[in-house]
């Protein structure tokens, strides 16, 4: 359909190298628009011959308390249905806060976030060489 930002999306993941989902965490689980992301983009990879196949992944998620090991799960789930290479960090791929900006005083989950920003770098590097 065209005007329809999930074909954007899919299109644009389709051509990168590497796809980083994240996720507001609400009520213990990714919202509504990363699902639908991930449902269609799951059937469109299944029915092109593997699309998102062989591409590297991550998963990251902002969280006032709980649900973040759901979500990050939901969007596991698929980067391995997609045959990914799921790239880590050095703890679980959250950051903790309210507030708009909160999560920034998140001092441990910001330092994951920049481990896993060096991993995925490093790992692209190695795969393009």
């Amino acid at each position: 359909m065209q005007g329809d930002v999930i074909n954007d999306i899919i299109e644009k993941a389709a051509h990168a190298d590497g796809i980083l989902l994240g996720s507001r965490v609400y009520f213990a689980d990714v919202t509504p628009e990363i699902k639908a992301f991930i449902e269609r983009a799951g059937m469109v990879a299944s029915a092109n011959g593997d699309l998102f196949k062989h591409k590297i992944g991550a998963s990251v998620m902002a969280v006032r308390r709980g649900g973040a090991m759901q979500a990050f799960d939901t969007m596991n789930h698929f980067l391995h249905y997609t045959q990914m290479y799921l790239v880590g960090a050095s703890y679980w791929n959250m950051v903790y806060g309210k507030e708009i900006g909160e999560v920034e005083k998140d001092a441990e989950g910001m330092e994951n976030m920049r481990v896993l920003g060096e991993n995925m770098a490093w790992l692209l590097k190695k795969i393009k060489s």
